[in-house]
């Protein structure tokens, strides 16, 4: 079997995601690591979140899969795990000295958010998804990302490469880190350190709305349109639209850049149990003990891939060998089941899964190393696994 080791400069940019430990160092305490600005949780009572534990070990008896519940928080590195079943705590668990009230970095999962607020914002007549990105940051004219509408940063329909490079995942998303966290450059950085910056630096490689690529850079060309739409800061924005009205416990936060931006695409921090609450949010429509706090119809429309974009998609953490089985929507992942689950995902094992059809939600929070040699935890299985168990108990 041959093997192709990775240019040695290239190894300066995975230094520490082999260690669980010093990953979860940094999902657990941005707020030691960089600036950051809250999240208001807002003025009201924190709303209850009543609880029933279940046992949920049968859940997992049978099938493919061999691994009980703890084997797979130990395979996923699981920092918090929490499942609402028809608003009703039933299971809670957390591990590695994460409790209750820490907030947790969502990674990738944070992008959903950001999605939900343009979504907002465009049934309100605020956003016209069909406009190009320039036409809101004029300075992202002749970058992929200003020459791009709306809809394809929203659909991940961007083909960008940076300042020259040729692309690669991977390494585009640890030279976004450095961008935003000076710890994590390497000896020697000479590059962007905002993400303004960073932005500025991308150029089209092809037609936009033609394809998909996961990249960092959508989410944060689309963040600073919502910026500029509201005159409010991506911090504030969520905890007007969403934070301050789903009964939230505690604030959240997001880290910042040199600029004071928030790091929109990942560098959003809650706890699980909030998280779970927006989660519950989406799962009831939008509403909030008879509140509704995001339109219904948006709600609805997560699920609705539109026409002229890849239908099916390939998970990020998915191996080369795994069938594309996933859509995309409005940054959400869509899993296409019968049950019109979908979820909100990050790297190294954040989840927000929310099932209309099971009444489930799901959060799972880890620090699990991602390498081609460690295979990816079987998360939205176990999820399902779950749901249909606790369907079936009644």
């Amino acid at each position: 079997m041959t093997h192709t080791e990775a240019p040695l400069a290239d190894l300066l940019w995975t230094r520490g995601y082999t260690d669980p430990d010093w990953i979860r160092r940094f999902t657990a305490a941005g707020r030691e690591l960089a600036p950051s600005r809250r999240v208001w949780r807002g003025p009201d009572p924190a709303r209850p979140l009543p609880e029933q534990p279940a046992d949920l070990d049968d859940a997992f008896d049978g099938g493919d899969t061999a691994l009980t519940l703890r084997q797979l928080f130990a395979a996923a590195h699981t920092d918090a795990f929490l499942v609402l079943h028809r608003g009703t705590v039933v299971h809670e668990t957390y591990l590695h000295g994460t409790e209750p009230h820490t907030p947790h970095f969502n990674a990738s999962a944070a992008k959903s958010y950001v999605g939900l607020l343009a979504a907002v914002l465009a049934h309100d007549g605020l956003l016209d998804r069909s406009a190009r990105t320039a036409a809101y940051v004029p300075e992202l004219a002749g970058t992929a990302f200003g020459d791009a509408r709306i809809e394809d940063l929203l659909h991940m329909g961007t083909q960008v490469g940076y300042a020259g490079r040729p692309y690669d995942k991977a390494l585009e998303a640890q030279r976004y880190h450095a961008v935003i966290a000076p710890r994590l450059r390497p000896f020697g950085y000479n590059g962007p350190t905002t993400i303004r910056e960073h932005l500025l630096t991308a150029r089209a490689t092809g037609e936009p709305g033609t394809g998909f690529r996961y990249e960092n850079g959508n989410v944060e060309a689309l963040a600073e349109v919502l910026r500029r739409v509201t005159g409010s800061s991506t911090s504030a924005l969520l905890s007007e639209v969403v934070w301050s009205r789903i009964g939230a416990e505690e604030d959240a936060y997001y880290v910042l850049d040199g600029d004071g931006v928030e790091a929109a695409c990942g560098g959003f921090s809650a706890t699980a149990r909030d998280v779970a609450r927006v989660g519950e949010m989406l799962r009831c429509g939008g509403a909030v003990g008879g509140r509704q706090v995001v339109p219904e119809q948006v709600v609805r429309s997560i699920t609705v891939a539109p026409d002229g974009y890849p239908r099916r998609v390939r998970f990020p953490a998915a191996p080369p060998t795994s069938p594309a089985t996933l859509s995309y929507h409005d940054l959400w992942w869509i899993l296409n089941d019968t049950y019109d689950s979908y979820m909100a995902s990050g790297i190294h094992g954040q989840r927000l899964f929310v099932s209309p059809g099971l009444d489930l939600v799901v959060v799972h929070f880890g620090s699990q190393v991602v390498s081609p040699a460690v295979p990816a935890a079987p998360l939205a299985e176990a999820f399902l696994r779950i749901g249909t168990h606790l369907a079936g108990l009644g």
